[in-house]
């Protein structure tokens, strides 16, 4: 929000070493107010070479060069979760050949905005973008998307991330990476991972931790497997799951019940013997009663 997207990532950039003045900031954003201040953000850190589009992003994308859209090594986003007027009407003749997987459906604009990534990073860039649950196991027009972009193999990882992370929004959302040259070792494979439980409980939003940060930039870098929590899974299992990418298919985030069988056996003696004196009330009961017991 307000291009602290952007913003962290140059930071980010210069604690490895980059230097400012070779990296280069685009964006564009329909809502003025954000804009004005997003273009305000960037003079206060001191960036005053970013570039900042006021516009609709899928109805007009500015970022363009010789009636082509632009081409950018990294791609992040933090669109509007499903919006609803996207502008499906116009995507059926989009000059710009974004949505190549599909049109999405007119209530649900979220594959419209990971085709336009698509579209714009160049083809050895990376996508980065948080999206609402749904987009995982939504079918019809989405399931279509989905395949196409997974038999693409462009789809490097899905990551589960906490509840209420972002301001007035409460759904499950997920991050998508998309990278158009993928590592040998990582070709047919998605790396999935949940990441739902670790997080900092806030009152009215929640927040990851460094140390949450930092554990999942580490197994997503090493690809790791570790039970209840991550692991790579080929294309085929995915196929078999019908393109869908429910996180919790590949998985298993249950629990087994730990029995404490002391504790059971101790509660079994108890019962027999409230049992006992139960029976033994009851026949007293029909002695008195002139019974044969």
């Amino acid at each position: 929000m307000y291009g602290s997207l952007l913003i962290q990532s140059v930071y980010h950039l210069k604690a490895k070493g980059s230097n400012p003045k070779n990296i280069g900031l685009f964006g564009q954003e329909i809502n003025v107010g954000t804009w004005a201040i997003c273009k305000m953000n960037f003079l206060l850190h001191g960036l005053p070479g970013a570039i900042v589009k006021r516009s609709d992003t899928l109805r007009q994308p500015q970022l363009v060069s010789g009636g082509k859209l632009k081409q950018f090594d990294i791609v992040i986003a933090n669109p509007p979760f499903s919006l609803i007027n996207w502008g499906y009407e116009s995507a059926q003749n989009d000059p710009y050949k974004r949505f190549r997987f599909g049109i999405p459906p007119k209530g649900h604009g979220d594959f419209a905005f990971v085709q336009h990534m698509i579209a714009v990073v160049n083809p050895r860039g990376k996508v980065g973008v948080v999206l609402p649950n749904g987009v995982l196991f939504r079918g019809g027009a989405e399931g279509k998307i989905r395949k196409g972009i997974l038999e693409e193999d462009l789809l490097e990882a899905v990551i589960g991330l906490p509840p209420k992370l972002f301001y007035g929004v409460g759904i499950p959302a997920c991050l998508f990476i998309i990278n158009k040259n993928k590592a040998k070792k990582r070709r047919g494979k998605v790396f999935f991972l949940y990441g739902a439980n670790d997080y900092q409980e806030g009152k009215k939003q929640n927040t990851l931790r460094r140390q949450d940060i930092e554990k999942i930039v580490a197994v997503y870098r090493e690809e790791s497997t570790i039970e209840k929590y991550c692991r790579p899974v080929s294309l085929g299992e995915i196929r078999e799951n019908d393109y869908n990418l429910n996180i919790t298919r590949y998985i298993d985030i249950t629990e087994e019940e730990q029995i404490d069988i002391q504790r059971t056996i101790y509660e079994l003696k108890e019962m027999k013997s409230k049992y006992e004196q139960i029976e033994n009330k009851v026949f007293n009961y029909l002695k008195e009663l002139k019974f044969k017991v």
